[in-house]
């Protein structure tokens, strides 16, 4: 019994070949949603700079902190952004923070601001050197060390 490979016509292969070409054209270029936010930033913040993307997070940077990084979305979270300053941060640290935390999570500026400066300035003596407040939706952590300040602030998924 002889095997026998039928090949397609020429112009069979052809027609399927440009319908599959036109089909994958028609479709939408969709760029990741923590790409866009972060090139937003990047737009609207003077001298911030996307350094790379790694697994999940985005790592930034820009003169007035030490470290800064994007948190994309996982299962615990919606958004995270991080930021290490000095110890007593300067007001460009505030400045950076609130701008940042009010594009990512589409907040009022002020809003935000109020939130990152509660956070930060109560660290000391009474409340230690880690601070944990919920504040118009938002999860804010702020921690110290005897040299950095860092805060850390996150949307649930739920919310």
């Amino acid at each position: 019994m002889a095997f026998e490979v039928r090949l397609m016509r020429p112009t069979a292969l052809a027609a399927m070949l440009t319908t599959a070409v036109i089909l994958v054209s028609a479709l939408p270029a969709r760029a990741d949603h923590c790409e866009d936010i972060a090139n937003q930033l990047k737009n609207q913040i003077d001298g911030l700079k996307i350094q790379f993307p790694a697994a999940n997070v985005i790592y930034l940077s820009h003169p007035a902190a030490k470290e800064l990084s994007l948190g994309c979305p996982n299962r615990k979270y919606a958004n995270e952004f991080y930021a290490k300053g000095d110890r007593k941060p300067k007001p460009e640290f505030y400045q950076l923070v609130g701008t940042a935390a009010a594009i990512v999570f589409t907040l009022p500026k002020d809003d935000v601001m109020t939130g990152t400066s509660r956070c930060l300035n109560r660290m000391g003596i009474l409340r230690g050197d880690r601070v944990n407040m919920r504040f118009k939706r938002l999860d804010l952590e702020c921690t110290r060390t005897k040299t950095e300040a860092s805060i850390a602030i996150q949307r649930g998924r739920d919310q």
